[in-house]
């Protein structure tokens, strides 16, 4: 559901009553991943996707269908080959999803509001909702902040269950915490044992760093290709003349510092990505030195097969150990044959993208492995 949280967000803030229909468990080579939602209001207009077209015209039917009844309902879609015209995911998977109505003057509306204005911000909260149990408690819904705050409660759905709310509460805190979204099955005394409740907890943070090193033509065209996988893009050159808004409109923050003395003073988390861009040595060596040695997720460099062994060298006689220089992506890209600023960005936005999900940058073609190789593990999805 925060997947789509701006246009939620505008549709509550209008008054609009609306159906929400979320993905609560998958299976096999399902398209999407639990978090994802398709809305539809009263007036029929639809926003959103669950499974990447496969069942989108049933699950529209069933949103509209709740919004008639009031009723929240569970729906399971699975793999269909003997009617071609079967609702069905021909790509083998199953999806359990959840269907939501939302009326215009509905108690949950006020934890949906506060859950979609703090994701629009771009502020870090979690949402849970019980999508199997009880009838009474199917769907009811608590806001979790990192700072302890929560909302719904009292008028969240949970009623007679204050023991459901709070360990919703603790389970949304804990998923929160760790940036994730997924699934956590309870017993029905709330003990984690299968049998009783299940929770779906989705969590949104603010967009992961992206800092581009280098005021470059090819920084220009990551920059835009960063923005394009919702980074939060920062440039940063010590030169003043090439780090100018004029240059880089697109970029979030344009920091005129010295790389290294930035990076050591700038926030980043595991989710950061740092791309050096600069190819030259009295800026590379110090900001690599640094960079090589933090807690981020990707730091890669461009050059040359040259003038990556010439900063290896350089890296190693300034201390740097063979198992930080592991981490190095050097030269930065897939092998997509680039020449131009933007084909390059690209091949640098596929490898950060590759890196993350664990993928192997091979093509699809011809291969026999999973594609979605970050759903390999079960329970949980990272949160963007």
């Amino acid at each position: 559901m925060l997947d789509i949280a701006g246009e939620l967000h505008r549709w509550i803030e209008e008054g609009r009553a609306f159906a929400v229909a979320t993905v609560v468990a998958v299976g096999g080579s399902a398209p999407r991943g639990p978090g994802a939602a398709l809305a539809v209001d009263s007036e029929g207009t639809v926003i959103g996707s669950v499974s990447g077209g496969c069942v989108e015209g049933a699950v529209y039917d069933l949103c509209r269908q709740a919004l008639r009844d009031g009723t929240t309902v569970l729906e399971q879609f699975g793999y269909s080959d003997e009617d071609a015209f079967a609702v069905g995911l021909t790509c083998g998977g199953t999806i359990d999803m959840m269907i939501t109505p939302v009326p215009a003057h509905a108690p949950v509306r006020t934890v949906l509001r506060a859950a979609l204005s703090a994701a629009v911000r771009g502020e870090p909260v979690a949402v849970a909702r019980i999508v199997r149990g009880p009838d009474d408690l199917l769907g009811a819904t608590v806001l979790v902040r990192p700072d302890g705050a929560d909302e719904g409660l009292d008028d969240g759905g949970f009623g007679d269950h204050p023991e459901a709310a709070r360990t919703a509460v603790a389970e949304a805190r804990a998923l929160l915490e760790a940036g994730r979204t997924g699934t956590v099955e309870l017993s029905e005394d709330d003990s984690h044992c299968p049998g009783g409740l299940t929770l779906l907890v989705e969590s949104t943070l603010p967009p992961p760093r992206m800092i581009v090193f280098g005021a470059v033509d090819f920084a220009a065209a990551l920059v835009r290709a960063g923005k394009f996988l919702g980074y939060h893009v920062t440039v940063c050159d010590a030169r003043p003349v090439f780090a100018t808004r004029g240059r880089f409109p697109e970029a979030d923050d344009i920091v005129v510092d010295w790389p290294h003395r930035y990076l050591r003073e700038t926030p980043t988390d595991r989710r950061t990505v740092l791309c050096v861009l600069t190819h030259d040595a009295k800026f590379d060596i110090p900001l690599l030195t640094v960079a090589l040695r933090m807690p981020v997720a990707f730091v890669g460099a461009m050059g040359s097969r040259r003038t990556h062994e010439d900063r290896r060298r350089r890296l190693r006689e300034a201390g740097v150990g063979e198992a930080e220089l592991a981490r190095l992506r050097s030269p930065i890209g897939l092998d997509l044959g680039a020449r131009t600023p933007e084909e390059t960005a690209l091949s640098i936005a596929a490898e950060i993208v590759a890196a993350g999900r664990g993928g192997t940058g091979a093509p699809l073609t011809g291969s026999d492995g999973p594609i979605h190789h970050d759903r390999a593990a079960p329970g949980a999805t990272r949160a963007a």
